[in-house]
């Protein structure tokens, strides 16, 4: 197994969320793998937990990235989180990722928890992705 890929490839999917024009129009940049300190915007994207399983095979390593992105929303009800999460599954569903190391086999879009959080008004909703890698 290698997990060697990981860092290349947050940073391919970050820049490619940050690059799509549908996801800025909704969000701005408000994508973050770190939320700052201080006020948030009322809708944001956060790049959040992963689960890697090894998928080396006889022609190399390889590992199956499982990714959480979330869409939190302070707006009234789900529609604001579902367009943005919507634009999010649009942006990643096969796209074509150029990693600084390894190779994208594939990522899919796998599946989503919408939900309420807390007593408030924010909603939030997990999009999980299958992506698969090769370390080269």
């Amino acid at each position: 197994m290698s997990y060697g890929v990981a860092a290349a490839l947050q940073s391919a999917i970050y820049t490619h969320l940050q690059a799509d024009v549908v996801i800025s129009g909704l969000v701005g940049s408000a994508i973050y793998d770190n939320a700052p300190s201080g006020s948030l915007p009322d809708t944001y994207i956060s790049l959040g937990p992963e689960d890697v399983r090894d998928r080396s095979d006889k022609t190399g390593y390889g590992a199956l990235h499982l990714i959480t992105i979330s869409v939190i929303s302070e707006a009234a009800g789900f529609n604001t989180a579902k367009l943005v999460g919507a634009a999010v599954s649009d942006a990643l569903q096969g796209a074509t990722l150029t990693l600084t190391r390894g190779a994208l086999c594939y990522i899919n879009f796998d599946r989503a928890t919408a939900r309420r959080v807390g007593t408030g008004e924010t909603r939030r909703i997990d999009l999980r992705f299958s992506v698969r890698v090769e370390d080269s």
